[in-house]
């Protein structure tokens, strides 16, 4: 993971976001003892999908079934 200041994320923005969209590598932004992580579109969405099919409860029983080394034919629309 790339990692950079405030300012120097300020100074190169255009920089950083080309490299996430590019390498899908995120950039975590110190700020202090905070800080933020820049990632891509394509990064974000996998997230929210990955986490969405995580939350149902088929989501919940394929990945017990994996689990447990069961094969489970899933309708990918249901989910």
């Amino acid at each position: 993971m790339v990692t950079t200041t405030i300012s120097g994320f300020r100074k190169s923005i255009k920089n950083y976001v080309d490299s996430v969209i590019i390498s899908n590598e995120p950039v975590l932004i110190n700020r202090g003892n905070q800080g933020a992580v820049l990632i891509s579109l394509d990064e974000y969405n996998s997230i929210v999908r990955t986490a969405s099919i995580l939350s149902s409860q088929v989501g919940q029983d394929v990945l017990d079934a994996a689990r447990n080394q069961e094969f489970v034919e899933v309708d990918i629309d249901s989910l």
